[in-house]
């Protein structure tokens, strides 16, 4: 049976074309990162003969199921650049785009609750202002200052030691920054196509000829997987491995309340990170599941820890009610960074890895590995982030900024 096509009308804000025959490039996924590619492939290289299949809804996988934090307080020379430039365009993109994603700069908060946590805190803050990232540590009474409803008392598991800061992070409407690109991407003349699932690959010896799909063989030039928590699948089906696993991670809401929490507080030890969203909803979530899975959803003691933790944190909390809670899929290297770059096939590139980075990193994701596709080389800030580096042992790990799920 043929896949669902829904007919054109002047309100809609891209097109749902059939597929074609053939590509200049192909995109597998059409979350944040697939969009992406596809928007800078067609602004910056003038590719717009090109298709984001997506096997789903547009933006229906991770890219509307995280907590839409965005930050670039990441300690290696190598994560700081490329979070970075990713910040600089969230903050551009909204013009560019002529879309109000609501992107808001209300600043994240690290807390450290010991003086391990002290002392890798202050470290980080003094390694993101060499790389030029916004940065402040904060003592518990400027971060009570900061966030009123925040318990700073030293009658808890986790007395609040401290906070680094970063004013310029924030949060933005995940679901309206792919509908922005989605948009620009149509007017463009990419192609999005919904409901289109690739079961397979073209292959000519060791280089990608063309997508097979279940709606149809398209042949291509080049090929680009991003597909997140399913790129370890693709990869498979076209005869590589990657070193990335699959986790479910969970995340949770409550309902719509008054503003009571002004910026954004993220606690790695006690495992819970919490923001207000727009329309009042508070959203939290805390560390993956610890087992492999495709499964959208998780183990229910995950739920139950991050919300102790919350409610020990913010004990105002503790009157609110969880209004729905849901997962999504996050793929994970050994050492916390993103894999963007070629791979053993031709003219096939990938883009994974993120992890429980992926929507802070949507801009410069699409923007370097846009050229990557384009060129056949990588950008400068991603050529630290290649497959090779599982072999050369030069790792970029980034456990410590990335230990809490956000």
């Amino acid at each position: 049976m043929s896949a669902p096509h829904l007919p054109e009308h002047p309100d809609f804000l891209w097109r749902n074309p059939e597929p074609k025959s053939s590509y200049d490039a192909v995109i597998v996924g059409g979350g944040g990162h697939g969009l992406a590619t596809a928007y800078f492939l067609a602004k910056n290289h003038g590719m717009t003969n090109i298709a984001v299949l997506e096997k789903g809804w547009l933006a229906g996988g991770n890219m509307a199921r995280n907590t839409t934090i965005i930050r670039s307080n990441y300690l290696w020379d190598e994560s700081a650049a490329i979070y970075e430039q990713a910040l600089k365009l969230w903050e551009i993109l909204p013009e560019e785009l002529e879309y109000d994603f609501l992107f808001s700069q209300r600043g994240v908060m690290n807390l450290a609750h010991t003086l391990g946590d002290v002392r890798e805190s202050m470290r980080r803050v003094g390694a993101n202002k060499l790389n030029g990232v916004d940065a402040e540590w904060l003592d518990p009474q400027q971060v009570k200052e900061l966030c009123p409803i925040l318990n700073i008392s030293d009658n808890i598991r986790y007395p609040v030691m401290g906070a680094t800061y970063q004013p310029r992070a924030g949060i933005a409407k995940h679901d309206h920054v792919a509908w922005a690109f989605a948009r620009k991407c149509d007017e463009m003349g990419v192609d999005i196509i919904q409901n289109c699932e690739v079961t397979g690959f073209l292959k000519d010896g060791d280089r990608v000829v063309g997508v097979k799909t279940n709606r149809g063989t398209i042949n291509t030039e080049k090929v680009g997987l991003c597909a997140a928590g399913h790129s370890s699948v693709l990869a498979e089906m076209a005869g590589f491995e990657l070193p990335i696993q699959s986790h479910p991670l969970q995340a949770l809401v409550s309902e719509l309340h008054e503003p009571v929490h002004p910026t954004v507080v993220m606690s790695n030890h006690v495992h819970v990170y919490v923001s207000q969203a727009h329309k009042g909803e508070l959203v939290m979530g805390a560390g993956v599941d610890s087992y492999n899975g495709y499964g959208q959803r998780g183990s229910f003691h995950v739920i139950e820890q991050q919300m102790a933790a919350a409610v020990e944190l913010f004990p105002i909390f503790a009157r609110a009610h969880v209004l729905r809670t849901w997962g999504g899929i996050v793929d994970t290297t050994l050492d916390a960074s993103p894999i963007v770059g070629t791979t053993p096939v031709e003219n096939m590139f990938v883009n994974c890895g993120w992890g429980t980075g992926g929507f802070k990193g949507t801009p410069a994701a699409g923007l370097t590995f846009a050229h990557t596709i384009a060129t056949g080389a990588p950008h400068t800030l991603n050529a630290p982030f290649s497959l090779e580096r599982f072999e050369t042992g030069a790792l970029i790990d980034e456990h410590g900024a990335a230990a809490v799920a956000h």
